[in-house]
């Protein structure tokens, strides 16, 4: 071995190696900057829980055709205050005027507790709509309709 010409050899990484290095840091900053620019790690943490919810229609007798809805969480995962911003049952009648009442969040809603809808009228909608913590997401839990 020539200890000279290992202080002399000029020869360096073929300029194509160089391109395809730049490349790819190129194509790795994009896609992280992206990321953070377009939210989608927001996203991840941010769905809804998994739960299921019973619906109960008992005729209030306040006027005709009009109903109490009770809801119930029946079992699934637990909404608090870290995973939830508000839980909703929203019912839409057919004159479009919106009825609703929040679950009470203070110590989670889990299996077992319920929220009482009042006054929805024949075929009306219900809903149970979840928003995130931090009011990116919605999503519509469960559904039903009210009998006609």
């Amino acid at each position: 071995m020539d200890i000279k010409n290992i202080f002399t050899d000029e020869d360096a990484v073929s300029p194509v190696i160089g391109v395809i290095l730049m490349v790819a840091i190129t194509v790795i900053l994009a896609a992280v900057i992206g990321t953070f620019v377009l939210g989608l790690g927001d996203q991840v943490q941010n769905n809804a829980p998994q739960a299921t919810f019973s619906f109960d229609y008992t005729e209030d007798g306040s006027t005709a055709d009009s109903y109490e809805v009770v809801a119930t969480h029946d079992g699934g995962d637990t909404f608090t205050n870290e995973n939830t911003n508000s839980l909703v049952v929203q019912g839409t009648d057919d004159s479009s005027a919106t009825i609703s009442e929040a679950f009470g969040l203070s110590g989670g809603v889990s299996a077992g507790d319920s929220a009482t809808l009042n006054g929805a009228g024949d075929g009306t909608d219900v809903r149970i709509i979840w928003t995130s913590a931090n009011g990116g997401n919605t999503a519509t839990v469960a559904s039903g309709t009210v009998p006609s």
